[in-house]
């Protein structure tokens, strides 16, 4: 099947294919992900003030997060791939939704840990669940492409939360910013509940695309499933681990203290910081999409798996070190347009290290790679979040951005590394 952008039929006929609608569907879900965790950020210069916050408390707060989701990740990449996508993704929006709304009660930060972490929790299905999702319903040579369809919800979230929350707080109350916004995904698992099954056995799925989808598609067996200690024993494994886990840091930073950045740093108002702080989500989204298809294109010519990741990984993380002047410049607009560089650079980047647990393990052991994958990026990313607090309140955010203009470098570098070269061939077949 033909995907050129120049022809109008075989387009129209990509956009009815149910891999697509799925891809979609998918997107968002994680557009919804994205803004019930991205309700706290907007509004903190609101918490902080009628809850006297300090920059460690956020920290904390974030790190509360990020624990809960690293540790989710770990278990829901076994749950999924044990009892299957349908019915573990329900469960988890339900949980997340609920603890996305409980923020409206909170009255301290102890209360605000709780909600933060069954927020976590729920939330740390999400990407296991879609990544095998991407795997059962994708071949080989679109999965990137797939990826950076999927992911775009990361950039569509933390898109519309910022105006969506600002407007909410300014016209409402903080509480109703948390109630809108997690009302959301019990209306997406409607859809869900409707159209979701696996390629197999899904009843609106044509048979020429089932066929396209399985001729390239790498063979399930019916052998037992890989014990953790076989998994956890590949160099493989560990190479994806680490490089999420000295990257993910980076991401987090700006979606999580963007908001107090144009506060503190650059004196912006609720209003202001809602007109603006959506700007580099848009780039990301841009990034996501274009990381995908620039990667999937590379295939598409006759470039190895393996050598088009490895190639749009490095491009992604050299332009990631927009974010050094982006903390060193006095102009405003300047500061804007740097960030967004960056966003735009991290998530090229990401769309293609996201790809690589697809391309390196057969899809029935996907999630579980994916959830000690994303865990290793929470890991990370929530030990960041202390060092991001301490060092605000201690020196600046200058020695963060620094950080954070690295971090993308030394991920690419453990890939190139530590990654063993790999072309048609998954880890299960050496």
């Amino acid at each position: 099947m033909s995907t050129s952008a120049g022809d109008n039929t075989q387009l129209s006929s990509l956009l009815r294919a149910w891999r697509w609608r799925i891809a979609i569907m998918l997107c968002l879900i994680t557009t919804i992900n994205y803004v019930d965790r991205l309700v706290f950020s907007v509004a903190t210069p609101t918490l902080r003030d009628v809850f006297s916050f300090s920059n460690a408390d956020i920290g904390t707060l974030s790190l509360a997060f990020l624990l809960a989701y690293g540790i989710g990740q770990i278990l829901a990449g076994r749950i999924v791939d044990r009892y299957g996508v349908k019915r573990v993704f329900s469960i988890a929006v339900v949980v997340w939704s609920i603890a996305g709304i409980a923020h409206a009660w909170g009255q301290g930060i102890k209360s605000f840990i709780t909600a933060r972490v069954f927020l976590g929790i729920g939330e740390a299905i999400n990407f296991p669940a879609v990544f095998k999702t991407v795997a059962e319903w994708f071949p080989r040579e679109e999965r990137a492409l797939a990826v950076g369809v999927v992911t775009l919800g990361v950039g569509f979230g933390s898109i519309i939360t910022p105006p969506l929350v600002g407007w909410l707080i300014i016209d409402y109350s903080w509480q109703v910013a948390f109630i809108v916004p997690g009302l959301l995904g019990f209306l997406w698992l409607a859809v869900w509940w409707r159209y979701y099954e696996t390629p197999d056995v899904h009843r609106f799925l044509q048979a020429s695309e089932l066929d396209f989808i399985r001729a390239e598609q790498d063979t399930v067996t019916d052998s037992p499933r890989p014990a953790w200690s076989a998994l956890l024993g590949q160099r493989t494994t560990w190479a994806l681990m680490l490089s999420r886990f000295v990257a993910d840091g980076a991401f987090y930073f700006i979606l999580f203290w963007l908001p107090l950045y144009l506060a503190d740093a650059r004196g912006l108002d609720l209003r202001a910081i809602a007109m603006f702080a959506w700007l580099p989500y848009l780039f990301a989204d841009i990034g996501s999409f274009a990381g995908g298809w620039a990667s999937s294109l590379l295939v598409k010519r006759g470039w190895s798996v393996g050598k088009a990741r490895r190639s749009m990984i490095w491009l992604g993380a050299v332009g990631a070190t927009a974010a050094l002047p982006a903390a060193l410049t006095g102009n405003l607009a300047l500061c804007i347009a740097l960030i967004c560089l960056t966003m735009f650079f991290i998530q090229f980047k990401q769309a293609n290290l996201f790809t690589l647990p697809s391309d390196l393990f057969s899809p029935r052991d996907v999630a579980t790679i994916w959830g000690v994958f994303g865990a290793a990026g929470s890991l990370g990313a929530a030990l960041f979040q202390k060092w991001t607090g301490f060092l605000i309140d201690s020196i600046s955010y200058t020695p963060v951005f620094v950080l954070v203009a690295g971090m993308h470098l030394l991920s690419a570098l453990v890939i190139s590394t530590l990654l063993p070269r790999f072309s048609d061939h998954t880890s299960g077949k050496p």
